[in-house]
């Protein structure tokens, strides 16, 4: 049963007054470590059914529940925790979200840095499909760059390059690698340090490699997580995050891999190209769809190559 607005209400200020409470806190013993008996600020790993496993800021890993009033966390949720007896935890508070990534309403994960669009010379990609993709992170505002790998498979850098340059002229990084033959691998690790990153792409195009490659005992750390909270086989499918030992956390899960977009309304669509922004309001009419209208910014800016025909053919395509 959906929560009344009243109830939000009172669920925010109980956990709101929580955090203050702990922060402060936190703040006059922060040089000392605390109890056991005292809460703590811990990050969500995963979660299954009532269950979550919190990692504190020493490591520890704690099997938790979570309070009922204060609502359900997720992969990469900033909770308080308490300690409740060997490895247990009880989650009082979860800690005011940065973004959220949702499908179809679900929540999936929280506090995401950096999405990564993994594309691949082989399955060929397909400017659509990428579009589509950055659609829904523009409108979740999540920052997102592309990934294109299995660069080895092709001769033709120049036209995979040039394909590319209309997104890095449009504001999206555009990371050329090689996982099997570790092309350009170790610069691209240094852009996930500091950050928490989410993979995504159509199957086959080599994200497992990837992540393989960024965490080589992934294994280890999947079987460590599964005997912590008892999930076993659970955890390969529960959204879970991971720490890269190069630097940075990854949120992964074979359901977000291989996430599937949502149907699009219209207005999703427009807002999920950054270069029309700046344009919408400027047609001739206030309801302008950008396709035959006389007096439409959208089209005189394609006509003056302002906008690249192949980002707006895939407009074309996608609108429902």
């Amino acid at each position: 049963m959906a929560l009344t607005r009243r109830q939000k209400w009172r669920i925010e200020k109980v956990q709101s007054e929580k955090i203050a409470r702990a922060n402060k806190a936190l703040t006059k013993t922060e040089n000392n470590k605390l109890s056991d008996e005292k809460e703590q600020q811990g990050l969500v790993i995963t979660r299954y059914g009532q269950r979550q496993l919190v990692e504190s800021l020493t490591g520890e890993l704690f099997q938790s529940t979570g309070r009922k009033n204060i609502g359900l966390s997720v992969a990469g949720d900033q909770v308080l925790f308490q300690p409740a007896g060997g490895n247990e935890g009880i989650v009082t508070a979860i800690y005011p979200r940065r973004n959220e990534l949702k499908r179809q309403d679900r929540l999936i994960a929280a506090n995401i840095d950096q999405l990564w669009l993994v594309v691949a010379i082989e399955p060929h990609y397909q400017f659509e499909l990428i579009d589509r993709y950055l659609i829904l992170a523009e409108n979740s505002k999540l920052p997102i760059n592309i990934v294109v790998n299995k660069i080895e498979l092709s001769d033709n850098t120049e036209q995979f390059s040039l394909d590319f340059s209309n997104y890095e002229k449009i504001g999206y990084q555009v990371h050329f690698l090689s996982v099997k033959n570790k092309t350009n691998l170790e610069a691209f690790k240094s852009q996930l340090i500091n950050k928490t990153h989410i993979f995504l792409g159509q199957s086959g195009v080599g994200k497992s490699s990837l992540i393989n490659s960024l965490i080589p005992d992934l294994e280890l750390r999947v079987n460590e997580i599964s005997s912590k909270s008892k999930l076993g086989k659970h955890t390969t499918t529960n959204t879970t995050i991971y720490h890269i030992p190069s630097g940075g956390e990854l949120i992964d899960s074979p359901g977000i891999r291989e996430f599937q977009l949502d149907e699009l309304t219209e207005k999703q669509i427009v807002n999920g190209f950054r270069e029309f922004k700046s344009l919408i309001g400027q047609c001739r009419f206030r309801n302008c769809q950008h396709i035959n209208e006389p007096g439409c910014a959208v089209k005189n800016a394609v006509e003056l190559k302002e906008i690249h025909p192949s980002r707006y053919q895939s407009y074309l395509k996608i609108l429902p």
